[in-house]
């Protein structure tokens, strides 16, 4: 099952930091991701995030507002598309 991973955020340096850290947690896991960058404010808001960046994982927020570090993002999408238990 792959994993749909959404960067929120306008693209400011912080935003692209979350994207970098996300990718290669997912790399190291071994996931099957899929990766969108949501830009577009209107979209942003509609997620019911005030700050940005934010991590949205299979539709669920995971982190906002800061970045996390790689190996605590790995933390984070270790149970990421795994089947239901």
């Amino acid at each position: 099952m792959t994993t749909r991973l959404q960067i929120l955020g306008t693209g400011c340096p912080k935003c692209r930091l979350l994207t970098e850290h996300t990718e290669s947690a997912a790399r190291e896991l071994g996931l099957d991701y899929e990766l969108e960058k949501v830009t577009e404010l209107d979209r942003i808001l509609d997620f019911g995030v005030v700050a940005t960046p934010a991590l949205v994982v299979d539709g669920e927020i995971r982190v906002f507002g800061h970045v996390p570090s790689t190996t605590r993002l790995k933390e984070l999408l270790a149970g990421a598309g795994a089947p239901p238990a």
